[in-house]
């Protein structure tokens, strides 16, 4: 294959691109052979292949498909499913790999690629590396690989239910955005013996109803307002391929990601003393604090599910969690991000504790916070930008965080700056006791940025 694929599609922790034009059968083709001369040379393996509910992802698997099996590799082909789903078949069949087509929370004209090789999902160098294989010519293998059919959704059911079982019965309302995984989470959450309210969980690529990313409070406010109006005791919400997850009480506030890591926290606590649990530079203070009064091991690492799964290999952590809705479950689980099986783990914590979340989260000190602001800033000088304010602020004597960007510490409370690894943007985000001191924060960093040059 030549140069004229798109480089800026090979982001920090997939491939993710327009549809038809950055992303098209030739490239999945491409990407199939590269994928495949990753494999170490003695992997006899199948590799998993799977995809969301994107128009465009038949086309871009059908070639997927046919460049792994033309460079010798079997597939399993699990079908429509949560990217989630296709990690748990790695791990059930223990399989070579997978390669999910998706593109997560962007909108219906994109799609993409997330994969692991192994059990470890792949990321930075390594995408890079697959980045320069897909610019070599592989030629076709001498027998070609077999693609077979597999069923994954009922084990996945069966291995959720046996391992979450609830002390009694809740009623809950589900919004799927309309991606895959309604059709996995309602009958999970029925065999627990929920009683289940379906929003947009019909499968559908053009997203019709709301942007599938629960990360925005307008899109849970059909969730909320459900959950209000049928006096449930919560509502989920996931995002376009089902690795993140939106929780709503039975009020229909929602219960922020670093909020509800903390309720986890404590929960999974109980039972392990001491436990390491791993969040990223945009959580709450409080939610820090929070792990270590209850006894646990916070670990403050970078933003992204790849680097978060890898340091919990590293430290042995069994709970994850990032602001974006990624849950990691590694006690009783496999370490990665799942937002159907985060969900069971929700509501086994609310009937066991016998207590709503408004219960749970009282004693939390009260705060203000903003939420991610991005400034747009172009690839080429952000990270520059972002080391220069380092040393800037450093020389003032601040007392900062620099493991992804920089997060200055105040006795009351910090401020973010970082480069997005997803986009052309700054990310800035904000705590502190009152507005008039989050306003302060803000301007210390936002006045650098706009200094004049």
């Amino acid at each position: 294959m030549n140069n004229g694929f798109p480089h800026h599609i090979f982001r920090e922790y997939d491939i993710r691109g327009i549809a038809g034009s950055d992303v098209d059968e030739t490239f999945a083709y491409s990407l199939g052979m590269a994928f495949a001369a990753m494999l170490p040379e003695d992997e006899s393996r199948p590799v998993i292949v799977g995809r969301d509910v994107r128009l465009s992802g038949p086309a871009l698997q059908a070639s997927l498909i046919r460049g792994l099996t033309d460079a010798g590799v079997d597939v399993l082909d699990v079908g429509i499913v949560p990217t989630p789903l296709a990690y748990y078949a790695v791990f059930q069949l223990d399989a070579a790999g997978s390669v999910q087509v998706t593109a997560s929370h962007n909108p219906s004209d994109y799609n993409g690629f997330k994969m692991m090789i192994g059990k470890s999902s792949l990321h930075g160098d390594d995408i890079q590396h697959l980045k320069q294989l897909m610019l070599e010519r592989h030629p076709a293998a001498s027998v070609q690989g077999s693609c077979k059919a597999h069923a994954i959704v009922e084990s996945y059911i069966e291995f959720v239910a046996a391992d979450c079982p609830l002390a009694y019965p809740l009623k809950v309302v589900i919004d799927a955005g309309n991606g895959p995984s309604g059709v996995i989470a309602a009958p999970l959450y029925r065999r627990l013996g929920c009683e289940v309210i379906e929003l947009y969980c019909e499968p559908d690529g053009s997203f019709p109803n709301h942007h599938p990313d629960p990360t925005i409070a307008a899109n849970l406010k059909d969730l909320a307002d459900t959950v209000v109006r049928e006096k449930a005791d919560l509502g989920i919400a996931f995002d376009g391929d089902g690795d993140r997850i939106g929780i709503v009480d039975a009020h229909g506030d929602i219960v922020w990601s670093d909020m509800l890591l903390l309720l986890l926290s404590r929960h999974l606590l109980k039972s392990h003393p001491g436990a390491v649990i791993i969040s990223e530079v945009k959580s709450s203070q409080h939610m820090y604090d929070g792990i270590v009064e209850a006894g646990g091991n916070p670990v403050m690492w970078r933003t992204g599910h790849s680097p978060i799964k890898a340091k919990m290999k590293e430290t042995g952590a069994l709970l994850a969690g990032e602001m974006s809705g990624h849950i990691f479950f590694a006690d009783r689980f496999f370490g990665f991000d799942d937002a159907a099986y985060a969900g069971a783990r929700v509501m086994q914590m609310l009937t066991e504790s016998r207590a709503g979340f408004p219960e749970l989260l009282t004693g939390i000190p009260e705060s203000v916070s903003t939420p991610e602001i991005r400034v747009p800033c172009s690839d080429a000088t952000k990270f520059a930008l972002v080391e220069e304010a380092i040393a800037h602020f450093t020389g003032e004597d601040y007392d900062i965080v620099n493991i992804d960007g920089m997060r200055i510490q105040f006795d009351d409370g910090w401020g973010l700056l970082r480069a997005s690894n997803t986009q052309p943007a700054l990310v800035m985000r904000f705590e502190a006791p009152n507005d008039r001191r989050l306003q302060e924060m803000r301007s210390l960093i936002e006045d650098w940025l706009n200094k004049p040059d």
